[in-house]
């Protein structure tokens, strides 16, 4: 029972690595999602969106491109997360407004998880594994 405490007092030591996993998990998501969009914008269209919004999904496609990039790297992490909670508000609330909870494929529930955890970034930066921080406490600066 000593070691399963003394594991665990390990663990719990080492959230940071937790929170830095979700962060570059999420990063890397979004930028294949961005990807995605712009290297096939007919993607989206299919989803239900007509073609008169090519420039809108280009942008939504280089936003979570460069967004998640920041997210992941965990450089300016939070307007990597600022400028993609725009997006999946209108995600969550008007795109997927006729999906009910618990459909199959891309759903609300996954675009409200991802707009949480973009919040959550948003809030409370990078954490302590982020080049950041590696970055700070190198030059001694604050950015």
């Amino acid at each position: 029972m000593d070691k399963l405490n003394t594991i665990t007092e390990t663990m719990d030591a080492k959230t940071n690595i937790g929170y830095a996993l979700i962060r570059i998990f999420l990063g890397i998501a979004l930028s294949v999602r961005g990807w995605m969009i712009l290297s096939n914008p007919d993607f989206i269209i299919k989803m239900g969106l007509d073609r008169e919004y090519y420039m809108w999904i280009s942008l939504i496609g280089m936003t979570h491109l460069f967004g998640g990039i920041l997210l992941c790297i965990g450089f300016f992490t939070r307007l990597g997360a600022f400028i993609q909670i725009p997006i999946l508000i209108s995600a969550s609330f008007f795109v997927y407004e006729h999906t009910k909870l618990m459909m199959g494929g891309q759903s609300v529930e996954l675009a409200i998880l991802v707009l949480v955890l973009l919040c959550i970034y948003f809030v409370f930066g990078p954490g302590t594994l982020s080049l950041r921080n590696y970055l700070a406490k190198k030059s001694k600066l604050y950015f």
